[in-house]
């Protein structure tokens, strides 16, 4: 198989009206466990009030509206119009803006936040694009975020992802899921503290907090 290759909005643009109806109450893969994988975010990300959250991808706005919900000033970026649309329906107030994570951000968004978080979007980037986005946002080069939460289609091991693809073959994409014994030692040499665990069958959590490096200024910027 291919690795997929979901760099063009046009698709989640097209997908966004059915986009709530095909995540809830899944089954099968790839949104197995959906509702309890998005919680276990907010679970670990353990928001005080005041706290600004920086949701990456946040689509239609399920995990960011957990969030506000607990009185958090949420902002959220995604290339999709559509999406975005459907999100400031969902959580009004939220700060959004419609731009590619990997890419360039509106200036308003180059700033230090308490808490980024992220469900079902790093999944589409290779790990070493993974490793870059995590430094701009909070590693050796980045803004020095507070704490980084992550879930995501992800397993253990690689014998794990082979089991799921054989299991799951009928609605499996190749994509570029997370495999934690590859990805934890790569979080780790980026500068940061590093935790997983595995959430349901097909996904998992990544909790991450940035260490300080001597003589750094933590004053660098996404671009």
């Amino acid at each position: 198989m291919t690795h997929q290759s979901f760099e063009d909005p046009r698709e989640f643009d097209d997908w966004a009206a059915t986009y709530d109806r095909d995540v809830h109450g899944r089954d099968d893969f790839p949104f197995l466990g959906y509702e309890a994988v998005l919680d276990s975010v907010v679970a670990a990300a353990a928001p005080h009030v005041p706290c600004a959250v920086l949701d990456l991808g946040i689509g239609t706005g399920n995990l960011a509206r957990r969030f506000a919900e607990r009185g958090c000033d949420v902002w959220g970026l995604d290339f999709s119009a559509k999406m975005l649309a459907l999100a400031a329906a969902k959580v009004p107030g939220a700060r959004l803006a419609n731009a590619d994570i990997q890419g360039a951000w509106p200036a308003s968004f180059v700033r230090r936040f308490d808490i980024v978080a992220s469900a079902y979007a790093f999944h589409h980037f290779p790990l070493e694009k993974k490793i870059a986005l995590l430094r701009r946002i909070g590693g050796r080069d980045g803004m020095g975020a507070g704490r980084i939460v992550i879930a995501d289609l992800s397993f253990p091991d690689a014998r794990a992802l082979s089991l799921a693809r054989a299991k799951w073959s009928s609605v499996w994409d190749e994509e570029f899921y997370w495999v934690a014994d590859e990805a934890l030692p790569a979080c780790e040499a980026a500068g940061f503290q590093a935790r997983y665990d595995q959430v349901s069958e097909v996904a998992g959590r990544y909790v991450l907090t940035p260490l300080p490096t001597p003589g750094s200024t933590r004053k660098g910027q996404p671009t």
